[in-house]
């Protein structure tokens, strides 16, 4: 079949650098989800040879598809009707059903024929031209790109993320003659605003991106122009002898500015590199989109690399005004920074007050005061100072009221560690000043120090409970509080430092500390089954099938860290041979428990013993018994499965053998509680029944 090359391109002024990006995708996604229902069931054959490159740039979105078909193939579809025993009645005559199905589809009765029992339609389509298809296609597409708030420009009721100012729209060498967003479509795109701030006529789709960069200085190549970028600012780096550091974010959003990056290296007075490093590096990556570089021993240079959208015929000029322009933004945080030492983080506790954390909840003075009171059970937990705990927590929120953080929010518990230090603090406490927000993403590092994990795990408990009591838990999508966040990382901590906290009684501490919680009545467990949900994704992460978490759910330890250990255990168990037949035996037994109202509590009874499938059941849990307590004390679950695994061939010989609703009742609950203990051997582990 025919293939032509084709060309979107729309032109705008300039698009919102960091939904760049998503805009690019979401077109490329939408046009070609338009252009397979156009094709219909076939178009995964139709498009097997077409290639797909979209392209972005600060004023433009494009998307190119190379070998797309020329033709949407002639088609046949059947449409079922009613069944044909009632299509018709006595006297030959056609039912209603029948006349109402013809009419949908738009012809007689008489066309209707008889396939399979059912009257059917058959609908001829012919063959038409992909190109008359498209325009509709790219409109549709553009309505559905996630665009929050649109905007109106001039008089028109258009309505785009900005006002447009070209389209292309090219089929092969031909153009698709329609109108868009209020442009009519042609051949022009444009080049450079700067550089080639004119038209350039495309003859074929396939030329674009070429003729683009070599005529109208423009890398429309989003990829293309970030790579270029990094190699610019790596290559800036060795030139002054140091490691560029290149922020990923920073690197999409300085490539959603330029079209055509050039990069140029400054500099900036060494007297500031007094101050933190951090506060001068999101003082140049905030304000200005610098990039920094560091030695070879890790600290911070006195150098920045910006970039530049042009090619400059006097770049030292263009590097003075970029200095020039940093160099009252670094004053700033200087003076931030002076100014803050001045006062101790311990003087600004009082000033807690006057911010409210919760109109339910009270101030961040409030909290700083609950945060302790956990604090401080965590670290007597973990046999840590209690007194160093509760001072992190006391002095943890100070430094929001400080002038650095008020204008560089991300370096809240940063700026504090060195204002601690600054105030003599002990070097723990500074340390959890920053530690209390770890971890701040996924993947993130965890507290090290007791006082930072105590503050660390303290704070989101406080925040858990205390919207859970005022009935404010997340719902959907909204967390406005990021609560699973939150959950996430107390758990990440517990698990990953090896942590043997029991998470309830921390819990409940946190809900106690807490005045007059309108939902205090079962906090302890929605707060902690919505924690140990977050589990369930985290396994999934892991490979680990979600019957496995769900086994150990099901008896809910309370403790992260012996969860953990417990779903390790599980997952190694269900690799043995023995798995399979004994979760089906644990199934079975749960089942007939559970109609006899649950487990049943008591001894075996040896004289009531009949069958010897049953005398060997019960010899052999009373031997595993004792031999597998040890092991749940230790902890070592998967050393327990491993011997509960011996069990299978008795509980199968038992289930084969032995009837255990006997008529004698005596001899029934006999067997009863004989099957509550084998169930409650496993359970010391986990619900194995659950696995799948």
């Amino acid at each position: 079949m025919a293939t032509q090359d084709f060309l979107f391109e729309l032109g705008t002024e300039e698009l919102p650098p960091k939904a760049l990006k998503t805009l690019s995708a979401a077109l490329e996604a939408e046009a070609l989800a338009g252009i397979k229902e156009v094709l219909g069931k076939d178009a995964g054959a139709l498009l097997a040879d077409a290639k797909v490159t979209s392209y972005a740039a600060p004023r433009r979105l494009a998307l190119l598809i190379e070998n797309l078909v020329a033709e949407v193939p002639a088609a046949e579809f059947l449409m079922q009707g009613p069944p044909s025993r009632i299509a018709y009645d006595g006297d030959g005559n056609p039912s209603k059903a029948l006349e109402g199905f013809a009419r949908k589809c738009g012809t007689e009765v008489s066309a209707l024929e008889e396939i399979d029992g059912k009257m059917c339609f058959r609908q001829q389509t012919e063959a038409k031209p992909l190109r008359s298809e498209l325009a509709e296609v790219m409109h549709n597409a553009l309505n559905k790109l996630p665009i929050p708030k649109r905007m109106r420009w001039g008089a028109s009721r258009v309505e785009f993320v900005r006002p447009v100012q070209w389209l292309v729209m090219i089929f092969g060498d031909e153009v698709i003659d329609c109108e868009m967003l209020g442009v009519k479509s042609g051949r022009k795109t444009r080049g450079h605003r700067f550089h080639h701030n004119r038209d350039i006529e495309l003859m074929t789709a396939a030329e674009y991106a070429t003729t683009l960069k070599e005529s109208g200085m423009v890398v429309a190549d989003y990829q293309a122009r970030l790579e270029d970028i990094r190699a610019q600012v790596i290559a800036e780096g060795e030139k002054l002898g140091g490691v560029a550091q290149i922020d990923e974010d920073l690197l999409e959003e300085v490539a959603s500015l330029n079209e055509w990056p050039v990069a140029l290296t400054g500099r900036f007075e060494e007297r500031f590199l007094d101050v933190p490093a951090q506060a001068l590096i999101s003082s140049m990556k905030e304000h200005q989109k610098y990039f920094h570089h560091e030695d070879k021993d890790g600290n911070l240079m006195p150098n920045f690399t910006t970039i530049c959208n042009i090619v400059s015929k006097d770049p030292q000029q263009v590097i003075e005004g970029n200095e020039k322009v940093i160099r009252p933004r670094l004053a700033d945080a200087a003076f931030f920074f002076e100014t803050d030492k001045k006062r101790t983080l311990e003087s600004r506790v009082e000033d807690l007050k006057s911010i409210v954390f919760q109109k339910d909840l009270g101030t961040l003075h409030d909290k700083a005061e609950r945060i302790a009171t956990i604090a401080q059970r965590v670290a007597s937990d973990l046999g840590n100072s209690t007194e160093q705990a509760a001072r992190a927590a006391m002095l943890a929120k100070t430094d929001l009221m400080s002038d650095m953080v008020f204008e560089f929010t991300d370096l809240q518990g940063l700026m504090g560690y060195h204002y601690a230090l600054h105030d003599g603090e002990d070097t723990d406490v500074a340390k959890a000043m920053d530690e209390q927000y770890m971890p701040r993403f996924a993947g993130d590092e965890l507290p090290e120090t007791g006082a930072g994990i105590a503050v660390a795990i303290a704070d989101r408990l406080d925040t858990l409970t205390g919207l859970f009591g005022i009935n404010q838990p997340p719902t959907g999508s909204k967390d406005p509080f990021a609560l699973r966040r939150a959950a996430l990382g107390v758990l990440r901590i517990m698990v990953e430092r090896n942590l043997d906290l029991d998470l309830r009684e921390l819990i409940a501490v946190a809900a106690d500390s807490h005045k007059n919680l309108p939902a205090r009545d079962g906090l302890e467990d929605k707060v902690l089954d919505f924690m140990l949900e977050r589990f369930r994704a985290w396994y999934e992460d892991e490979g680990i099938a979600v019957d496995v978490f769900l086994s150990v759910l099901a008896v809910k330890p309370t403790k992260p860290l012996d969860f953990d250990t417990r779903v390790k255990a599980v997952n190694h168990f269900r690799t043995l041979a023995e798995a399979e037949a004994l979760a089906a035996a644990n199934k079975r037994v749960s089942n007939i428990l559970t109609k006899q109202g649950g487990a049943v509590a008591g001894e075996v009874n040896e004289a009531l013993l009949q069958d010897d499938a049953e005398k060997a059941l019960a010899t052999e849990l009373a031997v595993l018994s004792e031999r597998i307590q040890p092991l749940f004390a230790a902890g070592d679950y998967q050393a327990a499965l491993e011997v509960l695994a011996g069990l299978r061939g008795t509980v199968d010989t038992f289930f084969d053998d032995v009837m255990v609703m006997a008529d004698d009742e005596a001899v029934r609950n006999n067997r009863l509680v004989l099957l509550s203990n084998l169930r409650n051997l496993f359970l010391g582990v986990a619900d194995i029944s659950v696995l799948s």
